[in-house]
């Protein structure tokens, strides 16, 4: 059980970061003790725990009993732990080369965090405010710059490998389903809707131009073959023939995606009203904004694409920044759907600092628009589903892998084979630390000029391959709802005792979430990356149909590496596992 001492200001932050990282743990109480005390506020009292983690920058009641000393204090920069580079976006401080402890964590050539042995106890000191970088994550945002940095989930990673390193034993509730590493999420934004409705605009004397001169100059710098160069202008030839009906629409999305992602569930965001390019669009050309077509147009096609359980939500236009025109978009798609809960991605992924607030009181059951244009990564930090801050029921489903911003020639413009080592990043990340990955192709990707379906198509079969689970952006979404919704009951005894009960109340949850229960193993090196925690750990598939008793399960798990027979299934399989990917037994 965890303890927080938390600043008066931080309830909402903290709340949140544990349904992150979910795990048990509740308010500090004075006199009960505690397997780990995590603390930002000043005040730190004498705790009962078997692992202290201070975090902050100012001067806490601590560090004089504990030996620490402030040297100086920073705004913004990198800490470094176990070979990761940190970003911190708040104040940290840094501590003076006498005070006690052993380094944990630096900052160039200074100690930005101690580890402080006592008798019966280990206390960890870090001159962040964990908090308060999770509030900025989730309000803010990271830079272009910091992208490809997972910060919030390094965070999270940081916690457990001390929890590790301090020989907890600890259950959490990872954010994958039972038997996998992760979730994807497969998205397209419908902007075109085909070429034949575009004539004689900007979209068409556009792609004329990218696909005769633009190709020319393209194939000289050798970034397309002679065979690529004779597809685009071939494209352009039959345009007419396109016009007239007599050839096929190469801009013509959902036969191609449907083939492609076959038996895959995917989401694909439309727009509800043409011709509306939108208020407060402060972007250059924004009139390009509208579009040509709208859900109306293509009756058949959304209802193949219901009919193949794929979702659809809407691709907003003025819902960013306004209730009343939010609400009149999602009737418009709901009109079509039927469906009640419903999600959005803004148009050109605009954001204004109230938007999330806006899109929950225009009715949008989650968001997908926290990302970025210029480049791939995590802005929020993370690969996982929250609440922002200044919401209540309305979830984020954040974006990281979009088309554009790999090879837009005013973005990142990679190659295929650098986009690939951008992308594989990712997805070694998610497999490691779970959640969900979203990829963004839009609809006019895979066919000329641009081509880059056969890219997509490479990165949906490595998808395919790996032990991920596909979802819609709303059945991702409605899982991490209900692991949200699971609780962890803090019964107290007539001896003051408490102990823990996981409780759920919601409807069956499918995939079964995953108790896990961590187990330390001895002789942890101090050096060895985030990744590579040392411990066992047990896995129990849960659907939420039972009661479980958390602390029964870490007393036998704490007593013995295995459990009798009669133990080991709670409402499916239990497995055991080394942190490191060696399964040292499998069992049903």
């Amino acid at each position: 059980m965890i303890g927080v001492i938390p600043k008066a200001d931080q309830m909402t932050v903290v709340e949140e970061f544990f349904q992150l990282f979910k795990t048990p743990w509740e308010l500090h109480r004075h006199g009960r003790a505690y397997d780990v005390v995590v603390a930002t506020a000043d005040g730190v009292p004498e705790v009962d725990a078997r692992l202290l983690i201070v975090y902050g920058p100012e001067i806490k009641s601590s560090d004089a009993r504990d030996g620490i000393a402030v040297r100086s204090k920073h705004r913004g920069g990198f800490v470094r732990c176990r070979g990761i580079d940190l970003p911190i976006y708040g104040e940290f401080a840094t501590f003076e080369d006498g005070s006690a402890g052993i380094p944990c964590i630096t900052a160039s050539s200074e100690t930005a965090g101690l580890t402080i042995g006592r008798a019966d106890s280990t206390v960890i000191r870090l001159g962040y405010d964990l908090f308060q970088e999770v509030r900025f994550l989730f309000s803010v945002g990271q830079p272009v710059e910091q992208a490809h940095i997972p910060t919030l989930d390094v965070h999270i990673m940081m916690l457990r490998a001390w929890f590790v390193k301090g020989g907890i034993t600890f259950l959490e509730i990872p954010p994958a389903p039972a038997g996998r590493s992760f979730m994807v999420c497969l998205t397209h934004d419908i902007d075109f809707a085909g070429i034949r409705n575009h004539r004689f605009d900007h979209s068409m004397f556009g792609f004329l131009y990218r696909s005769t001169v633009g190709s020319i100059g393209k194939f000289f710098r050798r970034r397309i073959s002679f065979t690529r160069l004779c597809q685009m202008w071939r494209a352009a030839a039959s345009l007419p023939f396109v016009y007239l009906g007599w050839a096929k629409d190469f801009w013509d999305p959902f036969e191609w995606y449907l083939r492609v992602e076959k038996n895959l569930p995917a989401t694909y965001f439309f727009i509800p009203f043409k011709r509306r390019c939108g208020d407060r669009v402060s972007a250059p050309h924004a009139s390009r904004r509208a579009t040509a077509y709208d859900i109306t147009d293509l009756p058949e096609w959304t209802a193949t694409l219901m009919q193949e359980g794929c979702e659809l939500g809407v691709h907003g236009i003025d819902a960013w920044h306004s209730v009343e025109k939010g609400r009149d978009e999602l009737a418009r798609i709901a009109a079509v759907t039927g469906e009640s809960k419903i999600g959005i991605r803004i148009h050109w992924l605009l954001r204004g600092e109230d938007t999330l607030s806006v899109l929950e009181e225009a009715g949008y059951a989650y968001d997908s628009s926290v990302g970025y244009n210029e480049t791939i990564g995590y802005r929020s930090g993370t690969t996982q589903t929250f609440r922002p801050l200044d919401t209540t029921a309305l979830l984020e489903l954040p974006l990281h892998i979009q088309d554009g911003a790999l090879f837009f020639p005013r973005r990142l413009a990679l190659s295929e084979p650098d986009a690939w080592i951008r992308c594989r990043a990712l997805i070694d990340h998610v497999r490691e630390c779970g959640g969900a990955l979203t990829v963004l192709w839009h609809d006019r990707s895979h066919g000329p000029e641009r081509f880059w379906g056969d890219f997509y198509l490479r990165l949906v079969q490595e998808l395919k391959s790996l032990d991920g689970w596909f979802g819609t952006a709303g059945q991702v979404v409605g899982w991490f709802r209900k692991r949200r919704e699971v609780r962890f009951d803090v019964i107290e005894a007539e001896d003051g005792a408490a102990r823990i009960r996981l409780c759920y109340q919601g409807e069956e949850i499918r995939p079964p979430l995953n108790i896990r229960i961590h187990r330390p193993c001895a002789g942890r090196d101090e050096e060895e990356p985030l990744g590579d925690t040392t411990s066992e750990f047990v896995d129990i598939d849960w659907t939420g149909k039972t009661v479980v008793e958390p602390d029964e399960l870490l007393r036998r798990v704490a007593v013995s590496p295995t459990m009798p027979k009669s133990d080991r299934s709670m409402e499916g399989s239990v497995h055991f596992w080394h942190q490191k990917g060696q399964s040292t037994c499998s069992l049903r």
